[in-house]
């Protein structure tokens, strides 16, 4: 039997990180988990500042989207309340809010929030701070870089490397590789991966999967390299948990 790669994973495998979003708009909620699950985030939900709370208990987040106006107890209250809380203290919190006022951000600050964002604000802006206040506050977090065999992927910078070598990938194809890398040896059919890499809301048929792993593959097997993609009769495509 082949002995099992040597993986090495800072933040993607057994160490996800914890995002909990407090936020009363659905479709805001809605956007904001579509969005990080797609970055590699672990997604908890709370709808008012009470069952955030109680969420923070539960989930144990490694970082906090918290919006000022909820139900029952203000963003500001649910700041304060976790900042008292000794598991809680260094835990990166991002508030969200409509009120752009310098006195506002200032209280929102003093109050222990590490970062303050005025709605409405692009989905890049905010994937930006999350991941600002992570290496300023938990670095260890922060740090993103898969090795699997003798290809690594450094999701901070983009970069994809094989023995040495820049791996030159388009969008798509970086996106698949980074999903398959992220669960070596677990096969995911191709509406699994449309759903992961595509995204549940926009349509494409399923034989795209196809061509952009024939891409993939194009990309990182130069002469007798191995090909680390391995496609399951009547199943879809793994990566090879064999490979290096």
């Amino acid at each position: 039997m082949s002995a099992l790669p040597e993986v090495s994973l800072s933040v993607r495998s057994s160490v996800v990180p914890n995002v909990l979003i407090v936020e009363d708009e659905t479709a805001l909620t809605t956007l904001l988990r579509y969005n990080l699950e797609r970055e590699g985030y672990r997604v908890f939900e709370a709808r008012d500042g009470e069952e955030a709370l109680i969420i923070a208990d539960e989930a144990k987040p490694d970082v906090v989207i918290l919006d000022w106006m909820l139900p029952h107890l203000s963003g500001i209250e649910v700041c304060r309340r976790l900042r008292g809380r000794m598991d809680m203290r260094n835990v990166p919190i991002i508030m969200l809010t409509a009120r752009g006022e310098e006195s506002d951000r200032i209280r929102g600050l003093d109050t222990g929030a590490d970062d303050y964002i005025t709605k409405p604000f692009s989905m890049t802006e905010l994937l930006a701070r999350l991941r600002a206040v992570m290496r300023r506050v938990r670095p260890g977090l922060s740090e993103d870089v898969v090795t699997i065999g003798d290809i690594s992927m450094d999701r901070g910078s983009h970069r994809v490397r094989r023995a040495g070598r820049d791996i030159h990938l388009g969008p798509t194809e970086y996106r698949l590789l980074d999903h398959l890398m992220q669960f070596p040896g677990r096969v995911f059919s191709r509406e699994q991966l449309l759903d992961s890499v595509w995204g549940s809301d926009v349509y494409v048929e399923a034989r795209t999967v196809d061509v952009h792993v024939g891409r993939l593959r194009k990309a990182l097997v130069i002469n007798d390299e191995r090909d680390p993609i391995r496609t399951v009769r009547s199943a879809g495509y793994s990566f090879d948990e064999t490979f290096g």
